[in-house]
């Protein structure tokens, strides 16, 4: 369906995202979610195409377009039929490279960017711990100035490409207090002496990304990768998390949209007492709620969207979108699933990655709880 924030050379872009989907990206997603993880050298397709580096200005070898464009290629690659392959180049284009882009020197960007477009590296963003998800302000890790270097200790779980990142965005504390001002970022690279994989977890959905737990012990961080200024990482962290929860907006509402067309197909299929599920009446009526609560949730996001590409500070309708969008996927993927009734639980049918998929979108990027509680304090229901 189409919508006034794609222009015409957007809807060209995504029909070239889609034809490379079709062709080079859903035949493997099989393989890839035994796998647990999708190969570099699909990393080195998408570089080869130009489409890791959408946003990044033509000097560090981008093709510096908006964000909007950079939205197409999410939602199409949510559209594979396995949320893990966009949760692996989103991660790696979205979350982990924009700290660098955004507030990274001209030599980090030199090098990690540049290296990052081509396909050379794969990045991924360590904030997660064992004991501190969403309350970013409790890190433990944490990183002590030694001369012209630093030293990081800690862990990190649930970290997207953690396993296959060349380097890792590090959040770490800096100093005791004051709270919120006292993180910074770090690129620390994979190979660096103490740095560690615990190998991949196993998750019930996105199984074709890999996901991973990191431990830092006594590793060296020269000073020219600490990003920005030094006690400002949660700054940096929260601002990053506008671009990444409409990110999850969007790939909530393309993985909704593919679950529901899946339904509709099945429907008109499936014969029960002599006649096709779709001529049901409770189901068809089913079926336009689903399609109304993906309306909804797509509005919201394309408004969030349309904000931030115009430079505006979105944590309202960003925030907004996400805890609409990661919801309105369970909801759907759930009734898509009853609609194919036994179907739907077979490992056969694509509906049941739909419905393992969906799960995480309410909690990744920030629970719907934490939404709720940061839309409290911006609707000054309280202080």
């Amino acid at each position: 369906m189409g919508h006034w924030i794609f222009s015409e050379e957007h809807e060209i872009f995504r029909a070239t995202i889609r034809k490379l989907v079709n062709k080079e990206i859903r035949p493997h997603i099989n393989q890839w979610e035994r796998d647990g993880k999708i190969p570099r050298q699909l990393f080195e397709r998408m570089a080869e195409l130009g489409y890791l580096g959408i946003k990044v200005p033509e000097q560090y070898g981008g093709l510096g377009l908006d964000v909007v464009t950079e939205a197409v290629l999410i939602e199409e690659l949510a559209k594979c039929g396995a949320a893990g392959v966009g949760a692996a180049i989103g991660a790696h284009i979205g979350i982990a490279m924009t700290p660098i882009l955004t507030f990274g020197s001209e030599e980090q960007k030199r090098k990690y960017i540049t290296s990052s477009i081509k396909g050379e590296s794969i990045a991924a963003l360590g904030i997660t711990e064992p004991n501190a998800g969403s309350d970013v302000a409790n890190l433990q890790t944490n990183a002590v100035k030694k001369d012209d270097q630093y030293i990081l200790n800690g862990s990190k779980t649930f970290i997207t490409n953690g396993i296959s990142a060349d380097y890792v965005i590090v959040a770490a504390k800096t100093r005791e207090a004051p709270p919120h001002k006292n993180i910074s970022l770090f690129i620390v690279d994979t190979d660096s002496e103490g740095f560690s994989s615990g190998g991949k977890l196993n998750k019930l959905g996105w199984r074709s990304s890999d996901t991973g737990e990191l431990f830092l012990e006594n590793v060296l961080v020269p000073t020219e990768n600490l990003i920005g200024q030094e006690h400002k990482g949660f700054y940096y962290i929260m601002k990053n998390f506008q671009w990444e929860r409409i990110m999850l907006s969007l790939s909530s509402v393309a993985l909704a949209e593919i679950t529901l067309e899946a339904a509709k197909k099945y429907s008109k299929e499936r014969i029960q007492f002599g006649k096709p599920l779709s001529d049901f009446q409770v189901l068809r009526h089913k079926m336009v709620d689903m399609q109304i609560d993906i309306e909804k949730a797509r509005n919201m996001t394309y408004r969030a969207l349309y904000l931030y590409s115009q430079g505006k500070d979105v944590t309202t309708e960003a925030t907004i979108a996400k805890a609409y969008a990661g919801e309105m996927v369970s909801r759907v993927c759930d009734q898509a699933l009853q609609i194919h009734g036994g179907a739907g639980y077979m490992m056969e049918y694509d509906v049941q990655r739909y419905w393992r998929d969906a799960r995480i979108q309410s909690i990744g990027g920030g629970t719907t709880q934490i939404m709720n509680e940061i839309l409290v304090k911006r609707f000054g229901i309280a202080d």
